[in-house]
C-alpha cells in the first residue's frame, strides 16, 4: 500500500504508487508508528526539494530517522522539480547546494536583494503557497505566452505545465502530449506556481523536468 507522501502541483499530498524524481520535506508531519500523516501539512516555512540519493544515506520513509528512534522529517516525493516548485518548494542547501545557490541568487536578482538568503525566499513563498493558504491569481489564455517555461497553471482540478509555447497536462505518471494554449480557452485558469518562483524562473532558473515532457 503506497504511503501518503506524493505531492501534486497544488501542494496536496496523496497515496499513489508513482514516486517521481525528487524527494523533499516540510518538516515532521507524520506519525512513525502508523506511517500516516498528521492533521498538519507543514511544520515550518522552509519547504525544500531534495535529491533522492545523497552520500549513500538510506532512510525509512515515514519512519524513525533521527537519533534515539525519533521521527525525522517526513519524506515527500515529486514527479519533477517543476511540480515541486509549483507546490511551493525550493531547492535544498544541504543535498542540492549548487541548485539552491542558483535559485536564491536569481531571487536576489529578481527582487533587488544584494545578499539574498533562503529565509527571505521562504517567507515570501509561505504567503503564496496554495497549500499554506495562498490565493492563486487568475490568468487568461492571452497571458500564458508571457510566462516562463516551468510555470504551472490549473483549469479546475487539472494542472498544466508550460513549455516552449505549449501546455502539458500533469499527472503523477508524467506529462501528456503538448497542446496549444487556445485549447484551454473554455474555462477560467489560475496560477499554481507562486509569484516569487515565477520571478526566479524569469531570471533564468531552469527546473528539472520529468522525461515525459521531452518534445
Amino acid at each position: 500500500m503506497p504511503l501518503q507522501n506524493r505531492v501534486d502541483p497544488f501542494g496536496a499530498i496523496h497515496a499513489v504508487p508513482e514516486r517521481g524524481l525528487f524527494t523533499g520535506n516540510r518538516g515532521i508531519i507524520h506519525d512513525p508508528e502508523t506511517k500516516t500523516l498528521l492533521k498538519k501539512r507543514w511544520a515550518l516555512p522552509a519547504w525544500i526539494i531534495c535529491a533522492c540519493q545523497f552520500r549513500n544515506v538510506r532512510r525509512e520513509p515515514m519512519g524513525r530517522n533521527r537519533p534515539g528512534g525519533k521521527a525525522g522529517w517526513t519524506e515527500l516525493f515529486f514527479l519533477d522539480e517543476v511540480t515541486a516548485l509549483a507546490a511551493g518548494h525550493r531547492p535544498c542547501f544541504f543535498c542540492r547546494r549548487e541548485r539552491a545557490t542558483d535559485f536564491v541568487g536569481r531571487f536576489g536578482e529578481a527582487f533587488g536583494v544584494d545578499q539574498p538568503r533562503a529565509p527571505m525566499v521562504d517567507k515570501r513563498l509561505h504567503k503564496e503557497r496554495l497549500a499554506s493558504g495562498g490565493q492563486p491569481p487568475r490568468v487568461t489564455v492571452s497571458e500564458l505566452g508571457a510566462l516562463p517555461d516551468g510555470t504551472m497553471i490549473a483549469q479546475g482540478d487539472a494542472a498544466y505545465a508550460l513549455l516552449a509555447g505549449t501546455a502539458r497536462r500533469w499527472s503523477f505518471a508524467g506529462y501528456a502530449s503538448p497542446i496549444a494554449f487556445d485549447r484551454l480557452d473554455d474555462r477560467p485558469l489560475r496560477m499554481l506556481t507562486p509569484a516569487t518562483t515565477i520571478a526566479v524562473l524569469r531570471q533564468g532558473f531552469a527546473p528539472v523536468w520529468h522525461p515525459t515532457a521531452d518534445t
